[in-house]
């Protein structure tokens, strides 16, 4: 019996995984201690909410999405996080944004066309991104993948990671974040508008984590 119970207990502990060596978590799987929703970017204000350590957002109705930020701001890091989102769910990982959702944007568009690990600048002019060619080869469907998302340098320099093979390595030509900045908020989004699951879906991510760099 105990054995089995052992068993249990560290099939549970590999099947959620570990932040790697280094990182720190910003989510804590049990509430949005530390998180806000955006009151005021042009994709609505839909609410988000965690469930079993997996925070869960979706369109609270049809066309309405939003983005959830850290409070805090950073300038150099790289950021990990584990998702398994439904099929037809458009999102992203904002870097550096603002409040308003105006960001650095590594694509999260898990829906047909869609480009996952790819960069985009969102409200961003001028921001020539670029797809991730080779995610396709990388995703596992229907399960847990690994992304990791490293930010560095006032004209940022972008490099990302889907279940540990490197996928994207994109230079911007200058730095176009709103205002000049060189830092900003961490963000998860729901797509407002068509972008969507027309049945629901949800986007789910978990064990997000940080490591700053100098």
């Amino acid at each position: 019996m105990l054995r089995a119970i052992l068993i249990a207990v560290i099939s549970a502990a590999l099947a959620w995984g570990n932040p790697p060596a280094g990182f720190k978590k910003i989510f804590n799987g049990k509430n949005l201690k530390g998180w806000h929703v955006s009151q005021v970017n042009h994709h609505g204000n839909t609410p988000w909410r965690v469930e079993k350590g997996v925070l869960l957002g979706t369109q609270s109705k049809p066309g309405n999405g939003g983005i959830l930020l850290t409070d805090k701001k950073y300038k150099n890091f790289e950021v990990y996080l584990e998702l398994n989102p439904d099929f037809g769910c458009d999102s992203g990982l904002f870097l550096r944004s603002s409040e308003k959702g105006e960001a650095y944007q590594v694509t999260l568009d898990y829906l047909q066309g869609g480009n996952m690990g790819g960069i985009y600048g969102e409200r961003l002019k001028d921001v020539k991104g670029a797809p991730a060619k080779t995610w396709q080869e990388h995703w596992k469907k229907g399960e847990w993948n690994t992304l990791r998302a490293r930010i560095e340098g006032d004209v940022p320099h972008i490099q990302v990671w889907m279940n540990g093979v490197q996928i994207t390595d994109w230079t911007d030509t200058a730095n176009h974040a709103a205002e000049g900045a060189t830092e900003g908020m961490i963000s998860v989004q729901v797509h407002g508008g068509k972008r969507w699951n027309e049945s629901g879906g949800y986007h789910r991510f978990r064990n997000i984590a940080i490591k700053e760099l100098r």
